[in-house]
């Protein structure tokens, strides 16, 4: 599977972004797609996953309320709606996916930089 991760930008304080990831090469439907990001300093984080099959989410504390992830099936695209930013939140946003039923995210994008200003 490959990942391709878009949409980072600079934000205002209370803003929003919709950031996507688009995966090409193999077909999701036994797959979990989600979405991590990764702040200066710190370890990557797990923010929210999404079974494609199903569509079923989860939704980690940081970020539960604030985003929502969705996937399109027509488009083989995963996306994820974040609201409320904070400076906190400024990162880099990666994309990956794993096999259903599996731990070890195999596939990851290549990351995009959401810097949210005060």
């Amino acid at each position: 599977v490959q990942l391709q991760a878009s949409g980072g930008g600079l934000v205002q304080a209370g803003g929003s972004l919709r950031l996507s990831c688009t995966a090409s090469g193999r077909t999701l439907s036994n797959y979990v797609m989600g979405w991590f990001r990764q702040a200066p300093g710190k370890e990557r984080e797990l923010l929210a996953t999404i079974l494609w099959s199903a569509g079923i989410t989860y939704y980690t504390d940081p970020v539960k309320g604030r985003v929502t992830i969705s996937r399109d099936r027509a488009k083989n695209t995963v996306y994820l709606q974040m609201n409320s930013l904070k400076p906190d939140d400024t990162a880099v946003y990666y994309c990956a996916a794993k096999f259903r039923g599996e731990s070890v995210w195999n596939y990851w994008g290549q990351g995009t930089l959401v810097t949210v200003s005060s």
